[in-house]
């Protein structure tokens, strides 16, 4: 992972958290396995998160807030609009192969859905805005064919995002799918 906060200590509890549930699962992952691997003792930790649950949710802000930075980023370059969709895709999907490649990556998905629920939403729901924006501005300039109006594209985009994301069982599976929905839609969004 990379740095997550400007206090090193709590950067440190996090990238030691995510690194222990990948390895342990998040219910066999001990506050004591975080304390170790941050190189903090278990006190240390409690001064910062109150349980596992509590990290968990931190690490679910992190990543929403993350996505949503490189997502806007990656729609405000240059290109088609093929191309700014594939990356803005791409940049939304980094990271969740190596999750995925994860034994315990599943658990680690329905953690996070179980306790990050109202962030999970509020995020996708912030993605799902950016997309409607991007797709907006693409229409009004008149390089987006869109059948449904943009917010519906959008909410599609983020949908079917997120659906792989929760379907795929390996790695390759996700990616390979991420490519493909990432062309499918580039190339029925694109005028021609």
């Amino acid at each position: 992972m990379t740095r997550i906060q400007d206090d090193p200590k709590t950067t440190a509890i996090l990238n030691s958290a995510f690194q222990a549930f990948a390895t342990y699962g998040f219910r066999k992952t001990s506050m004591d396995d975080i304390a170790k691997g941050a190189g903090m003792s278990r006190p240390a930790v409690y001064l910062h998160y109150k349980n596992k649950e509590a990290i968990v949710r931190e690490l679910t802000q992190f990543y929403y807030g993350e996505k949503t930075a490189l997502v806007a980023e990656a729609l405000a370059g240059a290109g088609t609009l093929p191309e700014l969709l594939a990356h803005a895709i791409q940049v939304q999907a980094q990271g969740m192969a190596e999750i995925l490649a994860s034994p315990h990556g599943l658990e680690m998905l329905d953690a996070t859905k179980s306790m990050s629920t109202d962030i999970i939403q509020n995020g996708e729901a912030a993605l799902t805005r950016l997309y409607a924006d991007w797709l907006r501005r693409e229409d009004a300039a008149g390089r987006a064919h869109l059948p449904v109006g943009p917010d519906e594209a959008a909410k599609t985009i983020t949908a079917s995002l997120k659906g792989i994301k929760m379907t795929a069982s390996t790695a390759e599976e996700y990616e390979q799918s991420i490519s493909q929905l990432s062309a499918l839609l580039g190339a029925a969004l694109e005028v021609r």
